[in-house]
């Protein structure tokens, strides 16, 4: 199940993009037949809210790199994200809404792509680009999700919704670990800087074998925990200031400028697309800027998801840079890449967003519509904002006019019964062709052959919030978690006897499973001390098999063997008891291999 999807997926995508790499070729730009194909450069910051830029209005932070791209862009001033990661980066790589490709959340068996769905990646890679991705995925850590299978040719990354994630447990922003195609190496320097040289130096690389590329940059700054060098915190030790956040801002504005002065000397600047975005809300700067917008990060009032989107293209002959007011939607940039870069768009796609390339040609509208904005762990009726121009329909009662309340104070839904029923009708019609999938858990593939063993981790636990390290430290279930955790959704891929691996560490720690763990120092900051739990047992259940078997209180892993039928989907679930035979907390981690 892994392959087979995709291998038709691709087959059918690659032949109808052989023709456009033949015809828009390099060679063939060289010998004059057709100008040279746009690069792509799409830079996706996290947890940046719309008020962090000093362009935006920002009275403290400094962001002399951001406001310069800024003054050179096309700027769409009403565009829209989810409310949190994951679906955010779905939505942008799928041009699918969140609860249609399944990434619907960052955690809980949801985070994830669908695995029939064509990735940007996919596309431009059957279009005859060269494709990389450096930074933080956050679309499953895991095959057939992780960037390498989803399109990307090259791929350098962490694990889960960042480096103090409970995937990547004790990592570090400086001088850490990251995946390079799935194989765990060191990085030296902080994470940013290390995502923004190792994108250039990919790129320089294409330029030199004059390979027209796709850079995906989204970095995992300035998400938490602020972790930062002294010298970008500094400006802003001031009260009521959240300096170290600020600071990690002005890092990444920092390397934006390094980026700019890259793509001048390496002859890019001029036909290279550069998309830069943030992916959610506002987070530790809105207490001091939110541009006049109510609410944050997870939130469904518009400082939840109004993001910055910012679009230069020299060559390009675009709109003079500026404001473009239209509302528009993370679901339109990949659609508007195929616009863009002529490349092919696969036949059974079927995107939500729109090519917004009209808009940034000059036209002052695109036909009339409307947007939902939603996502959600365990996704609910009305759980929603539904966007049409102007108004704002939240919670599928209240509702907004942002032009004359930008702010959203003041619900008028009871003087404009028109507009209220129209928006509450196409939320209907949505929910009514998305509910139906809703319960549609993508599964991770075990025994596959391109990840054996694969390790699986509690934050894809069937709704289960369950993805902080604080959990594994602190022995807890997780929201929802009950005693045991949750279970796993997988694929298994052969037939065969199975080894899997249940921990409450992981492998690399080499603890007991019952002991606790120090508070352990990090370069800027200290990760809590691990509590010690009374593990005397473990417990799995998978295929309708379950087994149990007795700890020693020296064992750093619980041990089990299985013969398991290929080509069957099914739920494995792991989880630790005491002395007694009682549940104490569910498997962090669980190694799976074919043996």
């Amino acid at each position: 199940m892994a392959d087979c999807n995709r291998r038709d997926l691709l087959r059918m995508m690659a032949s109808g993009g052989a023709a456009v790499a033949a015809g828009l070729g390099t060679a063939g730009a060289l010998r004059g037949a057709a100008p040279a194909r746009p690069n792509v450069l799409v830079i996706l910051t996290d947890d940046q809210g719309y008020g962090d830029l000093s362009c935006h209005g920002n009275p403290v932070l400094t962001t002399p790199n951001m406001d310069r791209l800024h003054s050179e862009s096309v700027r769409f001033t009403q565009y829209h994200s989810a409310p949190m990661c994951t679906p955010t980066r779905g939505q942008l790589m799928s041009g699918v809404d969140a609860l249609r490709n399944k990434a619907t959340s960052v955690t809980a068996g949801r985070a994830v792509l669908r695995r029939d769905l064509p990735t940007m990646a996919d596309i431009f890679g059957a279009g005859g680009y060269r494709t990389g991705m450096f930074g933080k995925w956050h679309l499953g850590d895991n095959s057939p999700y992780r960037p390498m299978d989803r399109g990307f040719q090259e791929a350098r990354y962490h694990l889960g919704y960042g480096i103090s994630s409970a995937p990547e447990f004790d990592n570090d922003y400086f001088d850490g670990r990251c995946r390079d195609k799935g194989v765990m190496k060191r990085f030296s320097g902080y994470c940013t800087d290390f995502w923004f040289s190792e994108a250039m130096s990919w790129m320089r690389e294409r330029r030199q074998k004059g390979e027209p590329f796709l850079c995906y940059l989204p970095t995992n700054a300035p998400h938490g925990p602020s972790w930062v060098a002294e010298k970008y915190a500094a400006p802003y030790r001031k009260p009521g200031l959240p300096a170290p956040f600020f600071g990690m801002i002005a890092n990444l504005d920092e390397n934006l400028g390094k980026m700019e002065a890259f793509l001048r000397e390496a002859g890019l600047r001029e036909n290279t697309i550069v998309i830069f975005m943030t992916d959610n809300g506002g987070t530790g700067g809105v207490k001091v800027f939110n541009a006049g917008m109510r609410a944050a990060k997870t939130q469904l009032y518009d400082g939840g998801h109004r993001v910055p989107c910012f679009v230069r293209w020299p060559a390009g002959k675009l709109r003079a840079p500026g404001d473009v007011p239209v509302q528009a939607q993370m679901q339109d940039i990949l659609p508007t890449l195929i616009d863009l870069c002529a490349l092919k768009k696969p036949e059974k796609a079927r995107f939500d967003g729109a090519s917004l390339a009209p808009l940034l040609r000059g036209s002052n509208s695109i036909a009339d519509r409307m947007l939902v904005v939603q996502y959600g762990q365990i996704p609910e009726k009305w759980d929603s904002c539904v966007i049409w121009d102007k108004w704002r329909l939240v919670y599928g009662k209240e509702l907004y006019d942002i032009q004359a309340d930008p702010g959203q104070q003041k619900d008028i839904a009871a003087q404009n019964p028109n507009v209220l029923g129209k928006m509450r009708g196409h939320y209907e019609a949505w929910w009514a062709d998305i509910e139906p999938g809703l319960r549609d858990f993508q599964p991770i593939s075990i025994g596959a052959a391109q990840e054996n063993p694969a390790t699986l981790c509690s934050s894809d636990w069937q709704e289960v919030y369950c993805d902080n390290m604080q959990d594994v430290l602190g022995g807890t279930n997780g929201w929802l978690g009950g005693t045991r955790g949750g279970p796993w959704n997988v694929f298994v891929e052969r037939d065969g006897e199975y080894e899997i691996v249940l921990s409450r560490w992981p492998a690399f720690a080499g603890l007991p499973l019952n002991a606790g763990r120090p508070p352990q120092k990090m370069t800027a900051g200290e990760l809590p001390e691990g509590k010690a739990l009374p593990i005397a047992g473990a417990g799995l259940k998978i295929a309708g098999q379950e087994q149990t078997l007795k700890t020693a209180p020296s064992d750093t892993k619980a041990v089990f063997r299985v013969k398991l039928q290929g080509g069957a989907r099914t739920q494995m679930h792991g989880w630790f008891t005491d002395a007694q035979g009682k549940d104490v907390v569910g498997a962090y981690y669980a190694v799976v291999k074919r043996l």
